[in-house]
């Protein structure tokens, strides 16, 4: 399954022996995280449809193509529905790769998942740790190479982490992931990780290091335009220091950290930066748009809807990134858009239109349906003259004629809205009523006995859904008339995390906002406080000019190169020509340029989309009336 697979199989360092040491993963089937909800109460995170195909087979791809050949899956929050989606797929019938699920009930972290799997003493070396909600089509033999050269020379270089290439929005101090802003010091010459931030003040954009890192380090790199892949290379000492140190819980915040402010033991972690492959991990609901939307565009290849079928009927990749499956039924009156996937089994009615959208299988969709920029799982249905945008609709929903559903909406499984009711932006809706304390998902799997994947349930967990069911189910109207399902009130604060973390594009009041913000900020800034992206610190040194110039042509390179992006996302996505003006000015502002600049960038990426396009029957080649 998945692309041709390279040797990952090591032999053991020491010269005498000639033992061969399997290359092994631990991939965490639980992100012990609650950011996914109300979803993830009912269905694990990993078993979420992903361009419908369920996130762990791009995680359990990529390592099978990458020369991983035993993983150990350690299943925790809704652990039956991963063990029995495995048991029933093709991974656990590899000849030359072995998938083994490990259980446990009691663990809360990532740190608590580690000190189970060390104490039933699988790992036999260094191995790949990941999470199953991971895509990513890189090589591994580089950084594994690496990995075991730096042991060889010393042994307390316990973890590689792999890390990319991405510059945070400045305005809002995020990144196109929806993860935070992160800062990283590190050693130009050796790689090796000496600081790691993901928390720093966003207020004014200011970092505080010890001065002892200058003083240990002659030389340091500063960086706040990398992201972390949340791929790691790790020895066998990694888990051994969970089990030393209980207070290990989250793998960054915790143990990354920890290793760092660490001077007795010495324990050191190292970076390994791609620059062309894909890596990326589904952190949040933006996260979630980024990634389907970079699937679609093929960018995670060969991890691709038109070669990710996995038992589905296949899907043929047409014209202008339009992906359909060959059982569909579509009225000659609807239009389906680019960069759109159309799944098997699924309606679509007169006169509607579907646009940068996910549509799964078996859905029946009405007459005069606007879908933009949305996520429509499978078996739901969608009457005449609904309007959806930038929402996510889970199994089994029912949308009722004339609803509306404005951007960020988030319905659970099986959720009915009435007619004609437009659901708020960035509401959750689900059956279940919002927990009162914030018990974690493993703690609240109703959905062990409702939706499970293709799979039958113990008794014993009918039982205990059932009593939950009981306290915590009951259909509501809150959605008009035949309506069924609760909103989630949103907490002190949650609004502005929502508009962060949602599939919707971000508001243009924010940015503006945001703007001013970042603008008062700059006026009252001076030279030496301003952070670039990426500079390099040594103690007494003075920058000679051509370094000055060498950085500023590098500075350059990369601003056309953002421009360039910005703007064949707002043409491919279709956003709207406001929101394209206010993202090139914030990166006006980040990277201190002229509009001068901005106004040759944006020409040239205008250019070289109208060379590699071919010309409309009007002639009109910019969905752009002008942007300078």
């Amino acid at each position: 399954m998945g692309a041709q697979k390279k040797s990952g199989a090591r032999v053991s360092e020491d010269p005498d022996e000639l033992v061969r040491i399997p290359l092994q993963a631990i991939l965490l089937a639980d992100s012990f995280t609650t950011k996914f909800r109300p979803i993830t109460l009912e269905r694990p995170k990993v078993l979420l449809p992903l361009v419908n195909v369920p996130m762990i087979n791009y995680t359990l791809t990529w390592l099978e193509s990458a020369g991983v050949e035993e993983v150990f899956v350690f299943c925790c929050s809704h652990s039956k529905q991963v063990i029995n989606y495995l048991e029933k797929s093709e991974w656990l019938s590899q000849p030359s790769f072995t998938v083994t699920t490990i259980e446990s009930q009691n663990s809360v972290s990532a740190g608590d998942a580690l000190r189970v799997i060390y104490e039933r003493n699988v790992i036999q070396g260094d191995f790949v740790l990941i999470s199953g909600d991971t895509v990513s089509n890189m090589s591994l033999t580089q950084a594994l190479l690496e990995h075991k050269e730096r042991r060889k020379k010393d042994n307390n270089a316990v973890m590689t982490m792999v890390i990319k290439r991405s510059k945070p929005n400045p305005a809002i101090h995020q990144s196109r992931l929806g993860t935070d802003e992160l800062f990283m010091a590190i050693d130009p010459n050796t790689k090796q990780l000496v600081y790691y931030e993901d928390r720093a003040d966003q207020s004014r954009g200011t970092l505080q290091l010890d001065k002892s890192l200058l003083v240990d380090n002659p030389s340091l790199s500063l960086h706040h335009d990398k992201q972390d892949c949340y791929i790691d290379i790790c020895s066998q000492e990694v888990l051994s220091l969970f089990t030393d140190n209980f207070d290990y819980q989250h793998l960054r915040r915790h143990f990354v950290k920890g290793l760092l402010l660490d001077d007795i033991m010495g324990y050191k972690i190292f970076v390994h930066e791609i620059h062309s492959d894909y890596a990326a991990r589904i952190d949040n609901f933006r996260s979630y748009d980024t990634v389907s939307k970079d699937i679609i565009h093929r960018w995670t290849y060969p991890l691709v809807p038109d070669v990710m079928n996995f038992g589905h009927t296949a899907t043929k990749l047409e014209r202008q990134g339009m992906y359909r499956a060959l059982e569909i039924s579509q009225s000659q009156s609807a239009v389906i858009g680019p960069f759109t996937v159309i799944g098997s089994g699924t309606k679509i009615g007169n006169n509607s239109k579907i646009l940068n959208s996910v549509i799964g299988e078996g859905c029946k969709i009405g007459s005069n349906v606007i879908i933009e920029g949305c996520y429509i799982w499978d078996n739901i249905i969608i009457e005449d003259g609904c309007k959806l945008q930038h929402a996510i609709v889970c199994d089994g929903v029912i949308i009722k004629s004339g609803a509306v559903l404005e951007p960020g909406v988030i319905l659970s499984f099986k959720v009915v809205v009435g007619p004609e009711f437009v659901v708020p932006a960035y509401s959750q809706v689900s059956l279940f009523q919002q927990p009162i304390e914030e018990d974690s998902d493993e703690e609240l799997e109703y959905a062990d006995s409702t939706s499970v994947i293709g799979s039958q349930v113990d008794k014993s967990d009918v039982e205990i859904a059932s009593k939950v069911l009981e306290t915590n189910f009951s259909p509501a109207s809150q959605l008009g008339v035949g309506g069924a399902g609760h909103v989630w009130s949103t907490c002190e604060g949650g609004l502005e995390e929502e508009w962060r973390h949602s599939v919707a594009p971000i508001p243009k009041d924010k940015i503006q906002e945001a703007i001013k913000t970042m603008e008062d900020d700059m006026e009252f800034a001076t030279d030496d406080v301003f952070l670039p992206p990426s500079g390099e610190l040594k103690p007494n040194s003075n920058d000679s000019d051509d370094d000055d110039h060498e950085d500023s042509r590098d500075d350059s390179y990369y601003f056309e190169k953002e421009v360039e992006a910005t703007f064949l996302r707002a043409v491919h996505e279709n956003i709207q020509e406001s929101h394209l003006i206010l993202e090139i000015n914030s990166l006006k502002l980040s990277y201190n340029k002229e509009t001068s600049d901005c106004a040759g960038a944006l020409f040239y990426a205008m250019m070289k989309y109208a060379l590699d396009i071919p010309h409309s029957s009007s002639g009109e080649l910019f969905p752009f009336s002008t942007v300078t």
